[in-house]
């Protein structure tokens, strides 16, 4: 199958570089301490802060830093496939550790001894890039909640399809058997907090597809930074400051 044509135009009309349009909202859920809606395209996820709060298993209590949870799952209509996902599916437990993973490098933690911070994400509809989508999501939910962050952390994919680094793939790209390289970064420190890829590549080709979802990664740092920075004079308007 041709991923990407003569003209240089993918499947669904974007350059190879060119990422999906972004959405993204804070406060969806009244409950929550902290929520946010990514979009990513047709990729649609949810996310919700709770804390910081009391340990709720004190076995698990640590002196020195705050306790970090994530509960990752995926609505039942979020994919064409209809079949019912049990919960705590292998996939979902490893999303789950990872998402848990990237955000711990950049919450404060031990600001917030013998606390409990518990992230929620649900994946509401799914085209490819759930991972980078929930991670994002959960970076504004964080922001939304006020808990302290060394930086934003925002992630991006980018894959290697007929010869072509592609940037922010979806579904049919995603599951297409190419290389397909997922990466999370602190952008103003400079530091990568996730790097995962499917498949090999040789080394030139690896750094160049990495580059260009770190890349990726900088651009929704932007668009989270902007969706910010609205919020806060949203906030200052209703306040009358």
């Amino acid at each position: 199958m041709e991923y990407v044509n003569p003209e240089g135009l993918r499947l669904d009309g974007r350059r190879p570089m060119e990422m999906r349009q972004l959405r993204a909202e804070i406060g969806v859920v009244s409950r929550a301490d902290g929520s946010a809606s990514f979009e990513m395209g047709n990729t649609k996820v949810i996310a919700a802060v709770y804390g910081p709060r009391e340990v709720q298993n004190r076995s698990q209590q640590m002196n020195d830093q705050a306790l970090v949870r994530c509960e990752y799952s995926m609505a039942n209509f979020s994919t064409g496939d209809r079949r019912r996902k049990t919960k705590g599916d292998r996939r979902s437990t490893e999303i789950s550790l990872v998402i848990r993973q990237t955000m711990e490098a950049c919450i404060l933690t031990n600001l917030m001894p013998r606390s409990q911070i518990d992230i929620y994400v649900q994946v509401l509809q799914a085209d490819g890039g759930t991972r980078s989508a929930c991670i994002n999501a959960a970076t504004l939910a964080l922001a939304d909640a006020g808990i302290p962050m060394r930086d934003l952390v925002t992630s991006c994919s980018a894959g290697y399809l007929n010869s072509t680094p592609l940037l922010d793939l979806n579904y049919l790209e995603d599951s297409a058997g190419g290389a397909d390289v997922t990466v999370g970064i602190l952008p103003k420190l400079d530091k990568v907090t996730l790097l995962q890829m499917d498949a090999k590549l040789p080394m030139d080709i690896f750094e160049n597809v990495m580059q260009l979802a770190v890349e990726g990664c900088k651009a929704v740092d932007s668009y989270i930074r902007e969706i910010l920075l609205e919020n806060t004079k949203t906030l200052e308007i209703h306040r009358g400051v």
